[in-house]
């Protein structure tokens, strides 16, 4: 090769690495990636990891009873998402909730905030409330997507309650068992 080609060749990756090194950033970041392996014939659909349930504004005379829904809101619905689901016929799935018992005994889960005297009821997929620490009835599952459906409405604690207005919260943490 000779000197003159050299030269060009030499020239022109030097204004190459030139202008790699001087590029403006334009963005850059990292993905984090995280999960679990469960022993389980069902995934949990990541949407129904967690799941947030609104209850619109309610008044506290629906909840003293004075409403026409027997001192409760209309229910909410609940649905969590089992995917790639690999089972045999005749499989079910039972779902157990726990959480703080409200002012109802073991199927109210209790409110905390600044509004009191409301509980949080469970129910499954017939409208029967759920007992906290107790499993459901087995739901039927079946090879590929699975949508299992609960529901909850906000009660008031009976007469002897005070409904005191105000912002609530409240947990309800679910497992899965497949029996």
């Amino acid at each position: 090769m000779n000197f003159k080609k050299m030269a060009l060749v030499s020239a022109m990756g030097m204004v190459m690495f030139a202008g790699a090194a001087n590029a403006a950033d334009q963005g850059h970041g990292q993905v984090f990636f995280d999960g679990s392996i469960i022993d389980a014939p069902c995934s949990l659909n990541s949407d129904s990891e967690k799941i947030d349930v609104h209850f619109d504004e309610v008044s506290n005379v629906l909840l003293q009873n004075g409403g026409t829904n027997d001192g409760q809101t209309d229910p909410e619905d609940i649905i969590i998402n089992l995917e790639n689901c690999s089972v045999k016929t005749g499989a079910t799935v039972e779902t157990t909730f726990t959480g703080a018992q409200g002012g109802q005994g073991k199927s109210s889960l209790g409110i905390t905030g600044t509004a009191k005297g409301a509980s949080i009821i469970l129910t499954d997929g017939k409208s029967a409330p759920i007992t906290l620490g107790e499993a459901t009835d087995g739901q039927a599952i079946q090879n590929g997507h699975n949508t299992l459906k609960f529901a909850a409405y906000l009660k008031g604690d009976g007469a002897s309650s005070t409904i005191i207005p105000g912002t609530f919260s409240a947990v309800a943490d679910f497992t899965l068992a497949y029996p």
